[in-house]
């Protein structure tokens, strides 16, 4: 009696063309100036894993070079279903582009705070009485979106886009991003530009003090701010999240963008070594492994952050953000779930690495 294949059998194979496409989009910033702009995408697109943004606007890229798409950069990207929700549909002979979606599974114990104790419910398996029931990440398999312009139907409002002059910064987003400094734990001053050796800005974890120029315009005193507040949130000395330090000033300074970006601002100023400097600096890790590292990290805590600001800022490129104040939270290939079981891990660092 024939039976219907196990979807995992088709997976393995999709996984690698996913793994295949996410490599060689990684070593094409690796080997260019291309960083500042992969900031840029990751900032429209910061509900979805760094690894995700890269898979979309690769394959868009791609599309775009075959005539199928109008312009070279994604702008809003949702699932089939998700766009007819919009009152969209997907275009005639317009292939989507494969990302990386979780697959789940309920585990359940009577033992929460034993990370031993907990196992896996099969399906329709009930809890026993008094257990905890919680989903957890077991893998990966490959997912579908498509770009709004590979569809048509109900148009879209405008994503809102701030516009600031010259030197101007947003209304509020220095008085946030103090707050949240001082939320950390820290002091914040102004002083004169004598007193930092030539810095714009300085970090004292031990006096726990953060130091801006006063004689910037507004906007570089923003830009400053946020760069030091990306070294609270992601280099303490204290903790173990130093381990380079030239790549800790690019994770600073790449935050600081995306936090910008997210609020209009002009990034061309921005001083970021070229991908190939820092990316072949860290012993015993590829390139591919260091781009791919840093640009969650990254994104990670610039997301938080801007989730935190009470500020106008440019809508992620996700439809339902639209209607939706708040973002949605999204689990995706990187979303920190409780771990899974062994043999899971070694299919999670196959496929995003």
């Amino acid at each position: 009696m024939p039976t219907k294949p196990h979807p995992q059998e088709g997976w393995n194979s999709k996984l690698d063309e996913i793994h295949d496409q996410l490599v060689s989009s990684v070593e094409a910033l690796v080997s260019g100036d291309e960083w500042r702009r992969a900031l840029e995408f990751a900032g429209r697109f910061r509900t979805r894993s760094f690894n995700n943004t890269m898979l979309i606007c690769w394959q868009h890229e791609a599309a775009y070079r075959r005539g199928q798409v109008p312009e070279p950069s994604p702008t809003q990207v949702a699932g089939f279903k998700q766009w007819q929700s919009f009152g969209r549909r997907v275009l005639a002979g317009q292939s989507g582009y494969m990302i990386l979606a979780p697959r789940t599974a309920r585990f359940a114990t009577s033992s929460p705070t034993d990370p031993t104790s907990w196992r896996r419910l099969e399906r329709n398996e009930r809890p026993r009485p008094g257990e905890v029931v919680r989903p957890r990440m077991i893998g990966v398999r490959p997912a579908y979106v498509w770009d709004v312009s590979q569809t048509d139907g109900i148009p879209l409002p405008a994503l809102p886009k701030p516009r600031l002059l010259s030197g101007e910064a947003p209304v509020g987003l220095w008085d946030g991003l103090a707050d949240i400094v001082r939320d950390e734990g820290y002091r914040l001053t102004t002083v004169e530009a004598s007193t930092l050796n030539g810095a714009n800005g300085v970090t004292d974890f031990g006096a726990r003090l953060v130091e801006v120029r006063a004689d910037m315009d507004a906007a570089a005193q923003a830009k400053t701010l946020a760069h030091e507040l990306a070294h609270i949130r992601m280099h303490d000395p204290t903790t173990d999240a130093v381990r380079h330090r030239g790549i800790g000033e690019v994770e600073a300074e790449s935050v600081a963008l995306m936090i910008a970006s997210a609020h209009g601002m002009d990034t061309s100023d921005y001083t970021i070594p070229y991908v190939s400097t820092w990316a072949t600096s860290v012993k015993d890790r590829t390139p591919v492994e260091v781009v791919q590292d840093t640009g969650e990290r990254v994104r990670r805590a610039a997301v938080a952050i801007l989730d935190r600001l009470p500020t106008a800022q440019t809508g992620a490129a996700d439809p339902w953000n639209l209607e939706h104040p708040s973002p949605v939270r999204q689990i995706d290939a990187s979303t920190t779930m409780p771990a899974p079981p062994a043999d899971v891990r070694e299919l999670r660092s196959r496929s995003l690495r």
